[in-house]
């Protein structure tokens, strides 16, 4: 897909949102789809890799919760995989400060060549399992906003992600078409890591058929120094 292309596929899929990106934004997401499409053929980053469903079912998808963020603001992503939702929100607004968080070491080097290639500064890509870095002081409760896509049932992303935020701050979870029982579940994972639901928005994902969920989770309380857990746990035995 030539950039002329790709910029008329952004724009119109994007209207929705009411995002505008400028030229400089548009070869930024150019350049990372071109090297994630580039690299996927050496190495497993995403079983999506045609252009249109790149823009569509990564790009767009991860700029969908844009609109929940304010300029400035200290944002983790946790299981970012090839980078998303954090590389779109970073492309989107560059105040942000992105940690992109990873537990496989060929996902976290394909996103520092991502970094460097663009130029993008105040992210960075760290290796490791969100169980251990919500234990870590540099990383616990330090943080405005954790994001998360599709990593794991509720309940048990609640334990990967309320660990790293502030009081006050916020948990944004990314999930498919959500059953209310998956909600119903996680009511002992809030009460006991100290979060309460603020909104849930439900909707189909720009030009398809394939629902999205985003359940917004203000933090109320300090998360017990007990959690997260060892790794592996809160997976084994969710709250």
């Amino acid at each position: 897909m030539d950039f002329n292309s790709f910029k008329e596929e952004m724009n119109k899929n994007l209207n929705s949102l009411k995002i505008i990106l400028n030229d400089e934004q548009m070869k930024i997401f150019y350049n990372f789809m071109n090297l994630l499409i580039k690299k996927n053929k050496v190495v497993n980053l995403t079983a999506i890799t045609e252009p249109k469903e790149i823009i569509i079912k990564h790009f767009v998808d991860s700029l969908t919760i844009a609109q929940y963020l304010e300029d400035n603001q200290r944002l983790i992503d946790i299981g970012t995989g090839a980078g998303f939702p954090g590389i779109p929100l970073k492309i989107n607004n560059s105040s942000l400060d992105i940690c992109l968080l990873d537990s496989l070491n060929k996902r976290v080097n394909f996103l520092n060549e991502v970094i460097e290639e663009n130029k993008l500064t105040k992210i960075q890509a760290s290796h490791g399992r969100a169980e251990d870095f919500g234990q870590n002081q540099e990383y616990r409760e330090k943080f405005d906003v954790a994001v998360s896509r599709a990593v794991a049932p509720f309940n048990i992303l609640l334990e990967y992600m309320l660990p790293f935020v502030k009081v006050g701050g916020m948990c944004i979870c990314m999930k498919g078409n959500m059953l209310d029982k998956e909600l119903e579940d996680a009511n002992r994972a809030l009460n006991v890591l100290g979060g309460s639901i603020e909104k849930i928005q439900k909707f189909l994902l720009a030009d398809t058929d394939n629902n999205r969920t985003i359940i917004l989770v203000k933090k109320t309380n300090e998360t017990p120094k007990t959690y997260p857990r060892k790794p592996g746990t809160p997976s084994k035995q969710p709250l």
